[in-house]
């Protein structure tokens, strides 16, 4: 058990700094411009310069653009969109789910048949269509992938709140007078939210790899503003001519979900299980 905690640890560690660094550094860079197109420069192999000495260390897309600067813009707009998302599930999920737990009879009811109905539709349609109407933008993009996470969250706390609202310190608190908000406040929320921190780690990698997913079928980020799944659709045109084109945004995806799954991973060993604390969080 210790020897795998720290092997994620040192893992995700890795896989983290390696892309946040450069998603930090590469916009700080002389001449970082993702939206400069230089026709005669295009599809410049990984490495090599345009016929003027200016050196691309992945080289060029169709237009002459810089990929090191696309890839590090569209790093930046996954994790911001998956950021946003993640925030809206919590909040979402994490309210909805104290409630049901704490409260339970009809408004349990009411709030697990709708994450019920929710899970029963396959997430990756209703995300097609739901786009397909509102249109597809940033903000739309962040609003729809946080509402259609908070499941997950919402199921988590629903189960510690049922098991922690029949413990000592919160029936104790319920006979002296305590409102049930001050009660949720005080005693549910704090034990509540480090398990969150396990499902939002694993959430933020979903949502990322649906947000490629929506640009992939052009439902996502729209151009001229990158993305990952875009770059990935655009590059299989010339699978044959230049195949870095879609290696490399594949690639950089990888490393961004993968260090959020052993990130996870390493969590869930640090608290074993998710379980309820025997002693109240003040």
């Amino acid at each position: 058990m210790m020897r795998r905690f720290k092997f994620s640890h040192a893992i995700a560690a890795v896989l983290l700094a390696a892309m946040f660094l450069f998603l930090i550094v590469v916009p700080m860079l002389p001449g970082y411009d993702p939206y400069t197109q230089d026709l005669a420069g295009s599809l410049i192999p990984v490495g090599g310069s345009t016929f003027e000495g200016k050196f691309h260390l992945f080289g060029t897309d169709t237009l002459g653009r810089d990929m090191v600067s696309r890839l590090a813009l569209a790093g930046q707009v996954s994790v911001l969109i998956g950021a946003g998302a993640v925030a809206i599930s919590l909040v979402t999920g994490v309210l909805l789910g104290l409630i049901a737990g704490y409260f339970r009879g009809a408004a349990e009811m009411a709030i697990m048949g709708v994450a019920d109905l929710q899970l029963s539709i396959p997430r990756v349609l209703l995300l097609i269509a739901v786009t397909a109407i509102v249109g597809p933008s940033i903000t739309n993009l962040a609003l729809l992938l946080g509402l259609t996470s908070w499941v997950s969250y919402g199921r988590v706390a629903r189960g510690m709140a049922l098991s922690l609202r029949e413990r000592e310190f919160v029936l104790s608190a319920r006979t002296q007078g305590a409102t049930a908000a001050w009660n949720i406040r005080k005693h549910l929320l704090p034990n509540v939210l480090p398990q969150m921190l396990i499902v939002g780690s694993y959430e933020f990698g979903q949502i990322i790899v649906m947000e490629a997913s929506l640009s992939y079928l052009g439902l996502g980020v729209q151009p001229p503003v990158p993305s990952w799944g875009m770059m990935v659709s655009d590059g299989q045109n010339y699978l044959a001519l230049a195949p870095s084109l879609s290696i490399l945004p594949s690639i950089a995806l990888f490393v961004l979900v993968a260090g959020l799954q052993f990130l996870s991973q390493a969590l869930t060993s640090e608290n074993d299980v998710v379980g309820v604390p025997t002693q109240p969080k003040a």
